[in-house]
């Protein structure tokens, strides 16, 4: 028997056009460069899609606990004293303030809402605990002041969000009112459904998550490290998630919104169907991300009262 394997691919011709972009941005020999290159070269990759910054919105660096950079957006108007707290992507070896400076400002502007976002240290420099405990450093940095908060996170933020806030539970901390998990990486098991089914998708593989999690190098039955490991997920704050349909990491949000449902916890899930990993900074250039984008918002707003 012949078994013919067909690479999963979209059809929308402007998330396939952000895909060659992001392809012909890199060298040929971009793999065999230094964990410094890499980085220097995913922030730039980043601002090839950046727009302009919304009109009146300021943006502060500063430092929490003498060690960790922060960047506070605050758009021109601000309709609630619920903030959110950004955690960026990039396997937990990319990634920065610069990373997704646009897109934090973007959300801000859109909630009408203060966002914070952190610079937290990378693999495979810093292995696990370092990101997850300066993510959750800042997070009660911020709560010291009593304002509730809505975390937020992207792949690995997605992760070292929903991480924090199983933390924050465990900890009983009761500030905060929302999470927000786009296309996160919750510990799925890297051979199954969509594992299996999107392992040589645009954009992310199923080798690539695997990388990934072999620098970071975080015990495989810590549920903060892998919440879909979380034997009770039952009064988790309310979630928006958002999965692309053509990502290895689709089923791991696809099942954490359905678990956290079965806990009776209020969930939106949203499967953007045409999008690959990363469809965030595409949002410029697809419709399809485009839309994605605006339901993000719109879900940001709700959960921060402010839309």
């Amino acid at each position: 028997m012949v078994v013919i394997v067909t690479r999963a691919i979209p059809t929308e011709p402007g998330i396939l056009a952000f895909h060659k972009r992001c392809e012909d941005f890199y060298p040929a020999d971009a793999v065999d460069a230094s964990i410094a290159h890499q980085r220097a070269w995913y922030d730039a990759l980043c601002a090839e899609f950046n727009a302009p910054s919304p009109v009146g919105l300021t943006r502060q660096d500063e430092v929490v606990g003498g060690r960790i950079p922060i960047r506070r957006y605050r758009p021109a108007e601000i309709a609630t004293q619920t903030r959110i707290f950004y955690i960026h992507g990039g396997g937990f070896v990319v990634g920065s303030l610069e990373s997704h400076d646009a897109i934090c400002a973007e959300i801000a502007h859109a909630a009408k809402v203060e966002l914070v976002s952190v610079d937290y240290r990378l693999a495979p420099e810093h292995v696990w605990p370092a990101a997850f405990d300066d993510c959750f450093e800042v997070l009660q940095w911020l709560l010291a002041d009593g304002r509730p908060l809505v975390i937020a996170g992207d792949s690995a933020g997605g992760n070292l969000a929903a991480g924090i806030v199983l933390k924050a539970q465990a900890e009983a901390i009761e500030a905060i009112v929302g999470q927000v998990l786009i296309y996160p990486g919750l510990g799925g098991d890297l051979v199954s459904g969509s594992y299996a089914e999107m392992a040589e998708a645009p954009g992310l593989s199923t080798a690539d998550v695997a990388y990934y999690r072999d620098v970071l190098k975080a015990p495989v039955e810590n549920v903060f490290a892998h919440p879909l490991k979380a034997a009770d997920l039952s009064g988790l704050p309310p979630a928006y998630i958002t999965s692309a349909h053509f990502d290895p990491l689709r089923d791991d949000a696809a099942h954490y919104a359905q678990r956290l449902i079965a806990a009776g916890v209020n969930v939106t899930y949203r499967d953007e169907p045409q999008m690959i990993h990363a469809w965030l900074r595409a949002r410029h250039m697809s419709e399809g991300a485009r839309q994605g984008f605006a339901h993000l918002c719109r879900a940001v707003g709700d959960l921060v009262g402010t839309l």
